[in-house]
């Protein structure tokens, strides 16, 4: 090991071990994929990279060199189907290890890499092939996805090339009826990197065309501030946002890993559970990683099974782990179940989350059980990590922790002035247009409008409110358009959600505000129940008192509904905007209040 990311990334301490000054460094002409891959690969070609895997018990391990190889074989396969620097490249290929190949390819290609997630329908693929002008299309043969994409594409003049991944398994054959796992072991073994081939009619077969490349490519210049990756916005209302990142993103991410994420280099072994559909994926995944010089594990499911994981997570070391808290609650339960055979986790030694409430009782069990805490972090689409619990910080459990130093971040009122402790206001991140700070979007691509109603001012406003404590940890409160106005208190959905997935009933919740004549919203708990309970006047009035003497009375949901199912994105986040369309259609809302119905 080198230590590469020394040589972009400086950080200092105080004498509690706390981080307080981050900077990078790079050249004008930085690009991730020859300065940190390919210099790891040729350097240390055996350096092991990726340990891949599938619920169909295929297996292989990439080396840098061998993803190097790979990635320039891809690069000249894409030249030959038209795809030139600039072009814009959706990318949906689940977690098969050929998106890692795909995605180093069009780095170094230098075209834009926009990765999507294969539980798109036709107006949302139709959308985002027509607004981003989207090129050409590499999409898995897995599900129904290229289906779709064949639907929407006489809709869509500009895209001119389709290119088809056979995926093998990808999790979905395991449920199959008359499976046999050697029939599904074509990928795995050194000389079957891509070898299945796919035959569809008007598409091109990726794997085919990438073994029949050459593997000579010479660097394509870039300079740092080009469009590198692009993603959509998981917006809650409205068509998604196309969030534009340069190359600085990727090497933000080193924060991620090292200092979030904690991974080790020589002997580590890395596992962030996302789709890379998702921008979590390159978080925990890609950049950060590899930078670190660190072992990423890649498991291609299709459906998350908790004993699954805990049994890759012993079978194959994993050292540090990612993953959202409804993952860690899903394994916590299963922990907990009296058949489950109990998992060792001894070679876990760091545990992180994001993107949701961690409770307390989670947070307590976890340590119980391991002996680690789960430190959390926070970023959106348009950012890398601004806020976290780093290492060698003490969480407080709930807090997303304090300010990452590589960004000046503040708490805003509407006026632009800053909240004192305890007063909750959107979290607003420096931005100087002339010198945008790294990792931070460009643009809402195509959309002067939206990225000016974000970047004003001299600040990046993220939408999402926090207040700080007397110790500069910040706690998140929720969405500008989610945050409850009711009887002149602000009440954050985050905080009562969080509450309320300490009781075992509930499975999944939302909260939301609804017209009250008296005190101007009062709160509302959408709830999917867990499967041993009932819906109930005595339950509902029990999960109300139970908000009560865990928060303070008057955050208590006044009406709560319970539901098969929650609204969502195509990422799964919550669409309360949705919910509270609902609440204003409907005309028994007002009867609901306290459990009466």
């Amino acid at each position: 090991m080198r230590y590469l990311n020394e040589n972009y990334l400086s950080e200092s301490r105080d004498r509690t071990g706390q981080v307080v000054h981050l900077s990078l460094h790079y050249p004008k002409t930085f690009n991730w994929a020859y300065d940190v891959v390919d210099n790891i690969a040729e350097a240390e070609p055996d350096r092991p990279a990726m340990l891949w895997l599938n619920p169909e018990g295929e297996e292989h391990r990439f080396s840098f060199g061998e993803m190097k190889f790979w990635s320039d074989k891809c690069a000249n396969f894409l030249v030959s189907q038209g795809i030139r620097k600039g072009d814009a490249v959706l990318v949906i290929l689940r977690r098969h290890y050929q998106f890692w190949i795909v995605a180093l390819a069009l780095h170094k290609i230098g075209a834009l890499l926009v990765p999507a997630t294969f539980m798109l329908r036709e107006h949302d693929l139709e959308y985002r092939l027509s607004s981003a002008g989207i090129k050409a299309v590499v999409c898995t043969d897995a599900g129904t996805i290229a289906d779709v994409v064949d639907a929407v594409a006489p809709n869509c003049p500009e895209l001119e090339k389709k290119i088809i991944v056979a995926a093998g398994g990808a999790g979905l054959a395991v449920d199959q009826p008359g499976f046999d796992p050697q029939v599904h072991r074509a990928l795995s073994g050194p000389e079957h990197i891509c070898e299945l081939v796919s035959d569809r009619e008007g598409w091109v077969d990726f794997n085919s065309g990438v073994r029949a490349a050459s593997d000579f490519w010479g660097r394509i210049s870039t300079t740092v501030d080009e469009p590198m990756i692009m993603y959509f916005s998981s917006g809650t209302s409205g068509n998604p946002k196309m969030v534009l990142h340069n190359y600085t993103y990727a090497l933000a991410h080193t924060i991620t890993a090292k200092l979030w994420h904690n991974v080790l280099g020589d002997g580590g072994l890395h596992f962030t559970i996302a789709d890379t559909g998702w921008g979590k994926a390159v978080w925990g995944k890609f950049y950060g990683a590899w930078t670190m010089e660190s072992r990423i594990l890649v498991y291609d499911f299709d459906r998350f099974h908790a004993n699954d994981i805990l049994r890759l997570i012993d079978d194959h070391g994993v050292t540090t782990l990612c993953c959202p808290p409804t993952m860690y609650r899903l394994m916590m339960r299963d922990m907990m179940h009296p058949e489950t055979p109990m998992p060792k986790l001894t070679s876990l030694v760091y545990c992180t989350t994001a993107g949701e409430a961690l409770n307390p009782d989670l947070y307590d069990y976890w340590k119980q059980r391991t002996g680690l805490t789960i430190y959390e972090g926070f970023g959106q689409t348009e950012t890398p990590l601004t806020i976290a619990n780093l290492n060698g910080s003490h969480p407080k459990p709930g807090s997303m922790g304090r300010i990452v130093p590589l960004y000046d971040v503040r708490i805003l009122r509407e006026d632009g002035t800053e909240c004192e402790d305890g007063e909750t206001g959107e979290i607003c991140i420096r931005y100087d247009e002339d010198n945008p700070p790294e990792g931070i979007m460009m643009e809402y691509y195509r959309d002067a409008e939206k990225t000016a109603e974000a970047i004003h001012d001299g600040w990046y406003h993220t939408g999402d409110t926090a207040w700080r404590d007397e110790d500069d940890c910040l706690w998140y409160v929720g969405r500008n358009d989610d945050v409850i106005k009711s009887s002149g208190y602000r009440i954050g959905p985050f905080e009562i959600e969080s509450v309320l997935l300490q009781h075992d009933a509930v499975r999944e919740c939302a909260v939301t505000g609804v017209p009250d004549p008296v005190r101007g919203k009062a709160v509302k708990a959408t709830i999917v129940l867990h499967s041993a309970y009932e819906a109930s006047p005595e339950l509902t009035r029990e999960l109300q008192n139970f908000v009560k003497r865990e928060t303070a009375p008057y955050k208590y949901p006044r009406i709560i509904d319970y539901v098969d199912e929650l609204p969502k994105t195509v990422n799964g986040k919550i669409r309360r905007a949705a919910i509270r369309k609902a609440d204003e259609e409907s005309k028994t809302i007002h009867d609901k209040r306290d459990g009466l119905i």
